[in-house]
């Protein structure tokens, strides 16, 4: 697998997860699960879209405070 595909992968994944965490037709399961699993992706882009989740003032507060969690612990972690 080249560099770029595996780049290709890893965007299309955060797309993914982020489109899952946005979805407020989604259960809130899901979206939680979405959002645990930027965080464990640790990027530098993940961080970016935890953040943006946190300031997203559609999504409901608990959603909103695991998103800035996860994101500090990326922070944290020197990503």
């Amino acid at each position: 697998m080249t560099e770029y595909s595996a780049e290709g992968e890893k965007l299309d994944e955060l797309k993914k997860m982020t489109n899952i965490a946005t979805d407020l037709q989604l259960s809130e399961k899901m979206r939680v699960q979405a959002i645990n699993g930027l965080g464990d992706m640790a990027s530098h882009e993940a961080l970016v879209v935890l953040l943006n989740l946190a300031a997203n003032d559609r999504l409901h507060i608990p959603e909103r405070d695991l998103a800035l969690k996860r994101a500090r612990e990326i922070i944290k972690k020197g990503k």
